[in-house]
């Protein structure tokens, strides 16, 4: 008993979830019962799970309040990881704004919300950050690059009507400066277990000059060895996530996503905390780590449940 995972994923993404089948072997070598399931299958009872563990729900975009719907259901009937309060505030790229406002560096960002006007909110961002030869325009709820747009300071109009595009969709809207380092260094991505640093990869440039998204493949992806300004950002990006949710233990799992700015100081570009993919199959011991990790956390579960506590 105390040791039954759902580890959730949906029918159309389980195909690119690389991590999914390291992790059942490692799961099941830890001693954890492991089941895939998909979070639309209307038949599970998730209440017969000692936890669920959102691993790749990656359709939830086309249908946020289902999704929501559902983390709220089963954290009523059993333990969800990482908890909802986290998958409501990480959910919503707004969070940059209170990492920000905790001192974390993050990629300078601005914040749109439907009924503004598109044209002024491109201009005095544009205005703020003379540097930038190019922005960055995405919705702030969304997964994989999905309508992420970049465009050259010289198409401020074309800038304008995207944004303007996604309001109407009534979507709220991040403005970001590019960085122009992530052409030459890509991005390092950096995965934790428990609140300890675990492996990073390195992603290469996926918003191509011509406005067009590259697709986020294992082919984009090499192993890298993080540096310790990067280690240092990312620990402090994920203590203040805790420390804002107030959570009582630090977060089951974490992608801390970093790019360097013009001066080389590494900056927040997202914090995955929800259904990030972790790159296992570029450091195969991590699965091994990962299901350490949540075999601690299931038996604590189990040790409250006995000393009957939720």
């Amino acid at each position: 008993m105390g040791n039954h995972l759902a580890l959730v994923t949906d029918e159309t993404s389980i195909a690119i979830d690389y991590d999914m089948p390291l992790l059942l072997d490692a799961c099941q070598a830890a001693g954890i019962r492991a089941e895939i399931c998909s979070w639309r299958d209307p038949d599970i009872e998730w209440d017969r799970f000692d936890a669920v563990l959102l691993r790749s729900p990656w359709s939830y975009v086309e249908s946020l309040h289902l999704f929501l719907e559902w983390c709220e259901y089963v954290t009523d009937v059993t333990h969800l990881f990482n908890p909802l309060p986290v998958v409501r505030w990480n959910l919503d790229k707004h969070y940059l704004a209170d990492l920000a406002a905790a001192g974390v560096p993050v990629v300078p960002s601005g914040f749109v919300a439907p009924g503004a006007d598109a044209a002024a909110a491109v201009r005095t961002f544009l205005a703020r950050h003379d540097g930038a030869r190019e922005i960055v325009v995405k919705p702030t709820v969304g997964a994989y690059s999905k309508d992420v747009q970049r465009f050259p300071r010289s198409s401020q109009a074309e800038a304008a009507a995207y944004v303007a595009k996604l309001l109407d969709q009534d979507r709220h809207v991040i403005l970001q400066p590019y960085l122009d380092s992530v052409d030459h260094h890509g991005e390092t991505d950096l995965i934790h277990f428990g609140g300890v640093y675990s492996h990073a990869i390195r992603k290469r440039a996926l918003l191509l000059p011509d406005g067009t998204v590259d697709e986020p493949t294992q082919e984009a992806r090499t192993a890298r060895d993080a540096a310790e300004d990067e280690r240092a950002v990312a620990s402090a990006a994920l203590d203040a996530a805790a420390a804002h949710l107030e959570l009582a233990e630090p977060l089951l799992y974490g992608r801390v996503d970093l790019i360097r700015d013009a001066d080389g100081q590494p900056l927040v570009l997202e914090l995955e905390l929800c259904e990030p993919s972790f790159s296992m199959p570029f450091s195969e011991p991590s699965a091994t780590r990962f299901a350490q990790v949540i075999a601690v956390r299931l038996e604590e579960i189990s040790r409250n449940r006995k000393n009957g506590q939720s």
